[in-house]
């Protein structure tokens, strides 16, 4: 979910030799293409436009191209569909991580850190949610091989992080 923690997640596995690809980007630049305007709720509806139009796994299906190397990092996985997808593209080597922190968490930081595409208002940040749990993001989080809870100190977490990279680079991946 938004502001979970992802971004410090990235971060760590780069460090640890991880190529990130983000299927958000993905997203944007084909919103871009067709002159959307980069909002949160332009985007959102973008995509879910797209998700309906060519099936729930269409973001995968485009983001499978530019998958390349031995370590990469998907991120922003938003359905089984998408996981299918990937599973399908990369059988046995598709480890999901899902990173959780509760609502309240989530907001606070999101009106802390006021990034561009951050929900405005706990409305604003309520419907984005939705959207995305109707994606089946909490399916995707119920099923993940690896779950963190983030709602402690930023040490912890890293911690954790390092410990699943760690265990799946070993190949331990479960």
């Amino acid at each position: 979910m938004p502001a979970c923690g992802k971004e410090e997640f990235l971060k760590i596995a780069r460090d640890k030799g991880f190529s990130v690809v983000r299927m958000g980007d993905i997203v944007r630049e084909e919103a871009s293409k067709v002159g959307i305007i980069l909002t949160d709720r332009a985007v959102g509806s973008f995509a879910d436009e797209e998700r309906k139009k060519y099936g729930y796994g269409v973001w995968a299906e485009r983001t499978v191209p530019r998958i390349s190397g031995e370590l990469n990092l998907i991120d922003g996985i938003r359905g089984l569909a998408e996981v299918e997808v990937f599973r399908s593209s990369f059988p046995g080597e598709l480890c999901v991580v899902a990173i959780h922190s509760s609502p309240a968490t989530r907001l606070r930081r999101i009106l802390t850190r006021k990034r561009e595409d951050d929900p405005a208002n706990e409305s604003e940040f309520s419907a984005r949610d939705r959207r995305e749990l109707r994606w089946g993001l909490g399916e995707v989080i119920s099923l993940a091989d690896y779950i963190i809870v983030n709602e402690g100190r930023l040490e912890a977490f890293r911690e954790n992080a390092k410990d699943i990279l760690d265990k799946i680079l070993s190949g331990g991946k479960f």
